[in-house]
């Protein structure tokens, strides 16, 4: 755990921290433009997806004074087969007043550190079209993008394309 500058705690997540994740992707989900989750899961699927996580997973949250998860990183493996194990995916969901203050960086430092670890050597996300913001950010990250597609989301009625981007560990 640290302590930085905005006055929050990067740690892992653990199963304890399934009501206060699944309350944060409540509102990220309730914007309904930034992610192509249409959904948040139960807390219960929160707690068995945090008890699933392999030693090669995790989330990472970023915790506030008052002990609120204001945002959070996962990074998984993008696919069970052995071919693929060097590749990992990235999500990252922040609350709206906690945006452009360094948040996501933070998450990202400690994502980064992990995913060196755990042996990935590329990491790849989905980015939908529309969230230019996103895109952005995870291109100060290094992420190039490398492909999209098109109409892969539709919430509430409207088609948003996903742009695929990576990082070459």
């Amino acid at each position: 755990m640290r302590r930085d500058e905005n006055r929050v705690i990067i740690r892992r997540a653990q199963p304890d921290d399934a009501v206060r994740i699944v309350a944060l992707m409540a509102v990220v989900v309730g914007e309904r433009k930034y992610s192509a989750i249409d959904r948040a899961w139960s807390v219960d699927d929160q707690r068995r997806y945090l008890e699933s996580l392999s030693s090669r997973e995790a989330i990472h949250v970023a915790v506030d004074d008052a002990g609120t998860i204001v945002g959070l990183q996962i990074l998984d493996r993008w696919s069970t087969l052995d071919s693929m194990c060097h590749v990992g995916q990235l999500g990252t969901f922040l609350l709206p007043a906690w945006r452009r203050k360094g948040v996501g960086r933070q998450l990202w430092d400690a994502t980064l550190a992990f995913a060196r670890a755990a042996g990935y050597l590329k990491i790849a996300i989905y980015v939908r079209a529309s969230n230019s913001d996103a895109q952005a950010f995870y291109q100060r990250l290094g992420f190039l993008p490398c492909g999209r597609l098109s109409k892969q989301v539709i919430i509430d009625g409207v088609a948003d394309d996903e742009i695929m981007m990576e990082l070459q560990l």
